[in-house]
Formats: C-alpha cells, structure tokens, sequence
C-alpha cells in the first residue's frame, strides 16, 4: 500500500508539471511570423541599398549605432553593425500614437537595444535582428516581447556580445 502511494504521488506531480509546461507553452507567442534572411557581412563606406525595409542584416557601416532610443530616424547602416553585435531594432512608424511609443520606450531591455522611428513601414511597428524580422501590430503585440528573448544576442548575431556602446549616436554621419 504504501508503494502504491508513493507511485500515485510521483504520477500525480509528473502530472501536474506537465499540465503546466503545456499550458505556459500554449501561452507563449508564436515567432511562426518571423522572417528569415541569409544577410552578408562586410563593412563599408558607401550607402548600402538593403533587400528589407528597414534592413535585417547586411553589409553595414564601419562603426556600430550607439544602443539606445532616438526621437528621430538613425542611419540604417549603423544600426545594421548593432545587429550583428546582437542587437534587436525596433522601428516603428512615425504616426504611431504617443502612449505606444512611451510604451515601448517602458517595456525594452536597456542593453542591445535600438529604438527608432522609420518611415514607410509595412506595419505601425517591426522588430528585427541579424537575419531575422517581424512585422507587429503595435506596442501590446505580445510577439515583440517573445522576439527580443529570442534575438536579442542570439545565436544568429555574427558578433554578439560585442561593443553596442562607443559608437555613433544617430544622426547622418557614419
């Protein structure tokens, strides 16, 4: 009897972690949406017309965008060398509402992070990283929390862990 019991019990806690594992799971966002690109890597002085706007990878400028937030578009070609430093780049488009932007200014990590507006969006917002970017509805689109845990200094960074300080601020210099 008190084999049986023991027994009972195991099962029923093996039973009871795995209801949980399965339901965080179904809770979790799917990052099925995530696009996948094969960017090249190089540095380079010249402009650099890029396969996605905004870009998720590619030959980039010789020195890294500052990590941090900006009020105003920063240059493409040194937020794509923060991304191959591990970085995530949160665009968003310049007409979205002010309580989302202050959201997301709230809710991002402070480090390997980048915070822009951009122009001509294909949605109010986009998260990419070194090949990788998701198109999201806004600031309460619970897939951006679930992209920057996954991309920001994953695997798919060439470098991460490399300096996402001692750059460049934005602006149009390089």
């Amino acid at each position: 009897m008190l084999w049986g019991a023991a027994v009972s019990s195991v099962m029923l806690v093996v039973g009871v972690v795995a209801t949980a594992l399965i339901l965080d799971q179904r809770n979790t966002p799917s990052l099925g949406a995530v696009q996948t690109f094969t960017p090249e890597a190089g540095h380079t002085e010249k402009p650099v017309t890029y396969e996605q706007s905004p870009p998720a990878g590619g030959e980039h400028a010789p020195v890294w965008l500052n990590c941090g937030m900006y009020d105003a578009p920063v240059v493409d070609e040194n937020a794509v060398h923060s991304m191959e430093h591990g970085a995530v780049w949160i665009t968003y488009s310049p007409d979205l509402p002010a309580a989302q932007v202050e959201k997301l200014r709230e809710s991002v990590p402070d480090t390997y992070m980048v915070l822009s507006p951009y122009e001509g969006l294909p949605s109010p917002l986009v998260a990419s990283a070194w090949g990788k970017q998701l198109h999201l509805s806004g600031a309460d689109d619970a897939r951006l929390t679930e992209f920057v845990r996954e991309f920001r200094q994953g695997k798919q960074a060439p470098e991460p862990g490399a300096p996402c300080t001692g750059g460049v601020d934005g602006g149009p210099t390089s």
